[in-house]
């Protein structure tokens, strides 16, 4: 398991969660990398398997292979400060990301083959920034919000926007659940449930503060954190908390990524969550703690920077091989995980 963080230092992070020797119970965040990747701050970083990029306000993405823990490419056809970033994975490859899907603060989105990275197309998509991007589990759409108060559908198969309507506020995310039959938007505190089919509200969850990341868990979970600084679980049949870890960080959740993922993850693993803050720490919960008195992280680093961003990879092994693109880097790629 791979976690790779972006900060307003210009620095991306990367770190590697392993199992100590000689126990089972106790967990370590080993670094993989960390240098200046971009010119100014990072905005966006996603993983898939031993694959991650990131995006910047330097009108760039760069492109990273996680097994020999180097840079290896970057792309330069951004039009505008890179927002969101989105690595698709189709279940017959199961560990090697087929496209990347970038989006853009003037509207505009571009998809790329992931193999080599090549630039397919851009679209303009919002009349103002895109906020976020979310690409659905079969890869054939993908959902936007933008600064224009707008939910917007693509269709990623003929590469046009299909769909648009005026939400009358802005939202500031966008992720479908792990099934692909719901969608989640963020509208400052509140997080709204939508059916994926005709996008009919199904409830509201409320945050005591504005929510700056969520993520999308197993068994009907959604993730959330931000200004009010703790890691809440919402059961989305319910609409109730189903675990809150209370001051999670010090500072302000900036990302979250649900581990549980991992193909094959034993009971134990099913409730791993890896959190990052603006106060520089990335810190591995079970979610399951959240009832006890006191709170104690599995495995945290301080990487003493703004965190941004934090993304992860939830594959166990790589077995393809990256290949050189004329456009941008991609190098060779085998690796077994960890975790």
């Amino acid at each position: 398991m791979s976690l790779v963080a972006g900060s307003y230092e210009r620095f991306i992070w990367g770190f590697k969660l392993k199992t100590l020797k000689h126990s089972t119970e106790t967990l370590t965040l080993s670094p993989i990398f960390s240098f200046p990747s971009h010119l100014s701050p990072i905005k966006s970083v996603a993983v898939a398997g031993s694959v991650a990029v990131s995006g910047g306000s330097d009108d760039t993405i760069k492109i990273y292979d996680l097994s020999t823990s180097s840079e290896v490419g970057s792309l330069n056809d951004p039009t505008a400060t890179v927002t969101s970033l989105a690595l698709y994975t189709p279940p017959s490859l199961s560990s090697f990301p087929r496209n990347l899907f970038s989006a853009y603060d003037d509207g505009n989105i571009s998809l790329y083959d992931a193999d080599p990275f090549v630039h397919l197309k851009t679209m303009k998509i919002h009349k103002k920034g895109v906020n976020d991007l979310s690409v659905h589990p079969s890869g054939k759409l993908a959902l936007t919000v933008g600064r224009d108060s707008c939910l917007a559908m693509v269709n990623l198969v003929r590469g046009r926007r299909s769909f648009c309507c005026s939400l009358g506020k802005e939202a500031s995310m966008v992720k479908f659940d792990c099934s692909g039959d719901k969608f989640f938007m963020v509208m400052d505190e509140k997080i709204s449930v939508h059916e994926a089919e005709d996008a009919k509200l199904i409830l509201e969850l409320e945050s005591k503060k504005k929510v700056l990341c969520i993520a999308p868990g197993m068994n009907g979970l959604v993730y959330g954190g931000g200004e009010d600084r703790n890691l809440t679980a919402w059961d989305t049949v319910s609409g109730k908390v189903a675990y809150c870890i209370e001051d999670a960080h010090s500072s302000r959740l900036k990302g979250i990524v649900v581990l549980s993922k991992i193909d094959g993850a034993s009971e134990d693993e099913l409730f791993l969550v890896a959190s990052a803050s603006s106060d520089g720490i990335i810190r591995v919960w079970d979610v399951r703690m959240a009832n006890k008195n006191k709170s104690i992280p599995l495995a945290e680093v301080n990487t003493k920077s703004r965190l941004t961003c934090l993304a992860g990879s939830s594959v166990k092994s790589i077995k393809k091989p990256l290949a050189d693109s004329s456009k941008s880097s991609k190098e060779e790629d085998e690796q077994t995980e960890d975790l």
